[in-house]
């Protein structure tokens, strides 16, 4: 490394007197390097670089990459999650609900494309420090506030075809696509966004629901 890109490293680093590294800045520069060049591809050294510290302050806030990548997937769920439950407790028709709730997860996944492809998009990892199980908790409870307000639809007899759990998981599958294929395929000419979410949930919902 040259002299100068030394020298400017060094410059964007932070100095101990601009107060303490938030955790917040880590996880930002992490969910970017992290979609922009892969969980493997990244390293602690790169994302302290990002932030403008030295790989041993980033140390004392995580213990590895992992536990970087963990709770940028738990912050994401626990988003969604307040999303769902919200809408789920309306006092609304469950079809109503179900839609809704399939807008606002699509809606959800485009505004925050990167938190999006390393929750649903990129492979599992491991840790040093592992705990998963909040984030296990966590994806099952986004999938049950969901698939309760389906199971509702077919209590009341009006599902055309399937069992609640399959309607639920082939409408969240179907959700996912869009998201998955928008996010990552920005190159693709792609009819208006709002028009592809409608046209989807409007298929979904007129073919697995009875009036």
């Amino acid at each position: 490394m040259s002299s100068v890109a030394t020298a400017t490293r060094k410059t964007a680093r932070k100095a101990k007197g601009d107060g303490h590294l938030r955790r917040a800045e880590i996880l930002e520069a992490a969910e970017r390097i992290f979609v922009a060049e892969g969980y493997e591809g990244a390293t602690i050294r790169r994302i302290a670089d990002e932030v403008g510290v030295s790989s041993t302050a980033l140390y004392m806030h995580f213990q590895d990459k992992a536990c970087i990548l963990r709770e940028i997937v738990d912050a994401t769920l626990s988003q969604l999650l307040e999303r769902n439950t919200e809408i789920a407790a309306r006092p609304l028709d469950p079809v109503v609900r179900t839609r809704m709730m399939l807008d606002s997860y699509m809606h959800w996944g485009l505004e925050h494309p990167n938190a999006y492809q390393l929750v649903y998009c990129a492979p599992q990892v491991t840790s040093a420090d592992e705990a998963p199980g909040r984030t296990s908790d966590l994806s099952h409870d986004c999938y049950e506030a969901f698939a309760g307000v389906v199971r509702e639809v077919a209590a009341a007899g009006r599902l055309r075809t399937g069992g609640a759990d399959s309607a639920a998981q082939s409408m969240w599958m179907a959700c996912h696509g869009v998201v998955a294929l928008l996010i990552t395929r920005p190159s693709f000419d792609f009819a208006d966004r709002e028009e592809l979410m409608r046209v989807t949930l409007d298929g979904m919902l007129h073919g697995l629901v009875i009036d």
